[in-house]
C-alpha cells in the first residue's frame, strides 16, 4: 500500500521518509516478584535481578569500533531507500523502498564495536533493590522508571515494571485490606464462653468468645489487618469460629450430657448400635433376632 501512495503521490522523491534513526527507545520489561504476607503488608527493600539490554561502554552506544565513524551508505547516498522509476501509461511513475544495503538507515558501519557487534547495547544481569509500599497487593505492579531495555543504538531506556505476586499464607487469607482466619474451639467452651489469645500479624489480641456462641459466628477485630496503600489507617481482622463437637465419649461423659440434655428438656434419641454384615449372620445362625 505504501508504494501505492508513493508511486502516486512521489514517495521519497518529495522527501516523505528519508533515512530511518539508529538511535531509538528501549522497550519496558516486566519482573515477577513473589512476596509473602508479611512483606506486602508492611513493605520491604527486595533485592532484584533483571537480565535487560544496557549501554554498551566499550563504544557508549555508537555501535563503532574505537577510533571509527559511520560511514555514509554507497548504494542509497544517505537516503535510506533507493527508487525506480517505470514508465506506464498513465507516465512516469517513481516508487521508493528501504535500502537493502543500510537497511534503510542511510549510513554502514564499516568498522563495528567488537562488544557490541554495532547495536550500541549488550546484554548483562544487574542487580537492583525495589522499595515496596506496605500495603500492597497480588498483581500490583510498580514502575521503576528507565530500567528496563536500552534500545538500539543506545536509546533511552524503558521502564521496568515489577509484578507483585503474594505467596498464600498458612492462616490468613487476605481479600483487600482485610485478613480472615478460622479457629477452632470446644463445643464446651463455646456454650460457657473463653478468652483466646490471636495472633495477628504484628501482635497478639485477646478476644472474648460469649456464652452461647454458635457455628460459624465471627469476631471482628478492627484496625489489625493490611496497611491502606493510599491513607492511614488498616483494615479489619475477621476470627471465624468452627465449634468443635466430640467425636468419642467415654460412659461418663456420654452419661453427662444426656443428663444435661435431660434438664433443658431436650430429648435424645439413644441410638441403636449395630453390626457389621459378619456379626449380623453370626447372629441370625445363633437364632439371635
Amino acid at each position: 500500500f505504501q508504494d501505492i501512495m508513493d508511486a502516486f503521490f512521489g514517495g521519497a522523491a518529495g522527501g516523505a521518509r528519508g533515512p530511518r534513526p539508529r538511535t531509538r527507545p528501549g522497550a519496558d520489561a516486566i519482573l515477577r516478584l513473589e512476596l509473602d504476607l508479611h512483606e506486602t503488608a508492611f513493605g520491604v527493600e527486595a533485592p532484584i535481578t533483571v537480565d535487560t539490554a544496557v549501554l554498551c561502554t566499550t563504544c557508549s552506544g555508537a555501535g563503532t569500533a574505537a577510533g571509527t565513524h559511520l560511514a555514509t551508505c554507497e548504494a542509497c547516498g544517505g537516503r535510506g531507500e533507493v527508487q525506480s522509476v517505470q514508465r506506464t501509461f498513465l507516465g512516469q511513475v517513481v516508487s521508493a523502498r528501504p535500502c537493502t544495503v543500510c537497511q534503510g538507515y542511510g549510513t554502514t558501519i564499516p568498522h563495528p564495536c567488537p562488544t557490541c557487534a554495532g547495536d550500541g547495547r549488550v546484554r548483562t544481569r544487574r542487580s537492583l533493590t525495589v522499595k515496596i509500599p506496605a500495603g500492597v497487593e497480588d498483581g500490583m505492579r510498580i514502575r521503576l522508571a528507565q530500567q528496563g531495555e536500552v534500545g538500539p543504538g543506545g536509546g533511552t531506556a524503558g521502564d521496568l515494571y515489577v509484578e507483585i505476586h503474594e505467596r498464600p499464607h498458612d492462616v490468613y487469607s487476605r481479600k483487600g485490606d482485610d485478613l480472615h482466619c478460622r479457629v477452632t474451639v470446644p463445643m464446651t467452651a463455646a456454650a460457657l464462653g473463653t478468652r483466646l489469645t490471636i495472633k495477628t500479624l504484628d501482635s497478639e489480641e485477646t478476644v472474648d468468645v460469649k456464652p452461647g456462641t454458635q457455628p460459624g459466628s465471627t469476631l471482628r477485630l478492627r484496625a489489625r489487618g493490611v496497611p491502606h496503600l493510599r491513607g492511614t489507617g488498616r483494615g479489619d481482622l475477621y476470627v471465624h469460629l468452627d465449634v468443635r463437637t466430640p467425636t468419642k465419649l467415654d460412659a461418663e461423659q456420654e452419661r453427662m450430657l444426656r443428663e444435661f440434655a435431660k434438664t433443658r428438656g431436650e430429648e435424645v434419641a439413644e441410638l441403636t448400635k449395630q453390626g457389621g454384615f459378619f456379626s449380623r449372620m453370626r447372629d441370625a445362625f445363633n437364632g439371635h433376632a
